[in-house]
C-alpha cells in the first residue's frame, strides 16, 4: 500500500465518481496468479527474478529485451517515488512551515539513505507492516463511515460502479491505477526477491530430484500462497476504501488532487468524515504510507539493477561481497534522482498517474506473457502448478494485454 492507493486511487474516484469501481477489482484481482506463479518459480530452480526472464526468447544485448524493458520502466517510474519525496515533503511542510517543502526533500533524502543503508529485510518489512498497520485500518473506517452518509454514498452509486462502462472521462487514471494498485509491475518483478529474502526458496534448498526436496519446495509454495492470499485481502479492502473515498468527497466537492494542493485536497478524506480534529492523523497516515514507497521501492530496485549488473557479467553469482557493494550503490543512485526528479517537476500527481502509473501498465502485459512462457517451457514438471491455475495465468496475461491495448489505442 503506497502512493497508487493514496494519491492515484483517490485521483481517479474524484475524476470519475463511482464509475470505475470495476477497473479497482480487477486491478488487484488479477495479478496475483502471475505474482505467485513468479514465486513459485524461485522457489523451484533458486533463479532470480531478472535471471528468468532471461530466459524469454527476442532479441539481445548481453540481456534479453525483457530485462531491459524492465530496467528502463524503473527509470520511468524514479518519477514516481520522485513524487513520493514531494508528497511528503508537502505534508511536513503543512505541519511545519518553516522549512521549505524542498529542504523537506533533501532532509528526507538523507533519512531514506541512513534507513536502507544501515539494515536489510527485516527493517523493510516491519517499517511496512507497521504503516499497514497505522492508516490503512483507519481509512477502512472511513469508508465504511460513508455508508452513514447517502450524500457521499448510496448502494445503486455501488452497483452502477460495476456495470463493467468505461468512465467518460479519466482513462489515462485508471490505465494508471490498473498498473501500479494492488500488486503493481514492479511489485510483481520484485515478489520473488522477497521470496528469497524472506526465505521460501532458501528453506527449500537446492533443487533435487527427491521426494523429500519436492514435499519441501511444495510445503513452502502453500505458505507463500497464504503470505499472497493475505495480502490480496488487504490490499484489495484498503484501495477499494480510498476509491470510495475519492469517489464520495473529493468528487461530491468537485475537488481533484493536483500539484500543490494534492495534501489539501486528500486531507478532505478524512476531515469530512471524521471532522476537522482528524487532520493530524491523517498527515501521519499519510507520511507513512508515502514513506513506505520511497524505501520499499528502492529497497526493491537496488536489489535488482544489483542482479541485472551480474546478469550483465560485472561479478560472479557467488560473489556476496561485491553484490551488497553494488547493491548499496544502486541504493544511493535511486534515492538521489528521484528527489532530484521532484525539485525540477514539483507535480506528485502527475509523476505518479501519468508517468510512473502508465509505464507500469504497459510493462503488466510483458511480465504476464513471460510467466506463461516460464510455466510452460522452464518450469520443472514435478513442481508445476494444477490446470486450473494455468487457465488463471493465461487468462491474467490475457486480459493485462487486452488493457493495456484498449488504452494505447482507444484511451488517446
Amino acid at each position: 500500500m503506497g502512493s497508487g492507493e493514496l494519491i492515484a486511487t483517490t485521483t481517479l474516484g474524484a475524476q470519475v465518481g463511482y464509475e470505475a469501481l470495476w477497473v479497482i477489482l480487477i486491478s488487484c484481482a488479477i495479478k496475483p496468479v502471475v505474482q505467485a506463479e513468479l514465486g513459485r518459480y524461485s522457489v523451484a530452480t533458486g533463479e532470480t527474478c531478472l535471471e528468468s526472464f532471461d530466459h524469454v526468447p527476442g532479441p539481445r544485448f548481453k540481456v534479453n529485451w525483457v530485462v531491459w524493458a524492465w530496467s528502463v520502466m524503473v527509470l520511468m517510474t524514479l518519477l514516481q517515488v520522485g513524487a513520493m519525496f514531494g508528497g511528503v515533503a508537502q505534508v511536513m511542510n503543512a505541519i511545519y512551515p518553516a522549512v521549505p517543502v524542498n529542504l523537506w526533500v533533501v532532509m528526507f533524502l538523507g533519512l531514506t539513505l541512513a534507513i536502507l543503508l544501515g539494515g536489510g529485510y527485516s527493517r523493510i518489512e516491519h517499517i511496512a507492516t507497521f504503516k499497514v498497520g497505522l492508516f490503512t485500518l483507519l481509512t477502512f473506517l472511513c469508508a465504511l463511515l460513508l455508508f452513514k452518509r447517502p450524500d457521499y454514498l448510496s448502494m445503486q452509486q455501488l452497483i452502477d460502479g460495476l456495470k463493467l462502462q468505461l468512465p467518460g472521462a479519466g482513462i489515462s487514471t485508471a490505465v494508471a491505477v490498473f498498473g501500479i494498485t494492488g500488486v503493481g509491475a514492479a511489485e510483481l518483478i520484485m515478489y520473488p526477491y522477497w521470496c528469497v529474502e524472506k526465505g521460501y526458496a532458501r528453506f527449500s534448498g537446492a533443487r533435487e530430484d527427491s521426494p523429500a526436496w519436492r514435499q519441501r519446495a511444495r510445503g513452502w509454495i502453500r505458505v507463500m500462497h497464504l503470505d499472497i492470499g493475505f495480502s490480496l485481502i488487504i490490499y484489495t479492502v484498503s484501495t477499494v476504501a480510498f476509491y470510495l473515498l475519492g469517489a464520495g468527497v473529493l468528487n461530491s466537492m468537485g475537488l481533484v488532487p493536483s500539484a500543490s494542493d494534492m495534501i489539501a485536497v486528500l486531507s478532505n478524506i478524512y476531515t469530512q468524515i471524521l471532522g476537522p480534529w482528524s487532520v493530524p492523523i491523517f498527515y501521519i497516515g499519510a507520511v507513512a504510507t508515502l514513506y513506505s514507497t520511497i524505501f520499499a521501492s528502492t529497497a526493491s530496485n537496488s536489489r535488482a539493477y544489483a542482479d541485472m549488473a551480474r546478469l550483465l557479467g560485472f561479478y560472479d553469482r557467488h560473489d556476496f561481497p561485491k553484490r551488497v557493494r553494488f547493491q548499496q550503490l544502486f541504493l544511493v543512485i535511486l534515492t538521489v534522482i528521484p528527489a532530484i526528479l521532484y525539485i525540477f517537476f514539483e507535480s506528485p500527481v502527475k509523476m505518479v498517474v501519468v508517468v510512473g502509473g502508465i509505464c507500469q501498465s504497459v510493462m503488466l502485459p510483458i511480465i504476464g506473457f513471460s510467466a506463461v512462457y516460464l510455466r510452460h517451457k522452464k518450469l520443472p514438471a514435478d513442481i508445476a502448478p494444477g490446470r486450473f491455475t494455468t487457465v488463471g495465468l493465461w487468462v491474467s496475461a490475457t486480459l493485462m494485454g487486452a488493457t493495456v491495448f484498449y488504452a494505447l489505442v482507444f484511451g488517446g
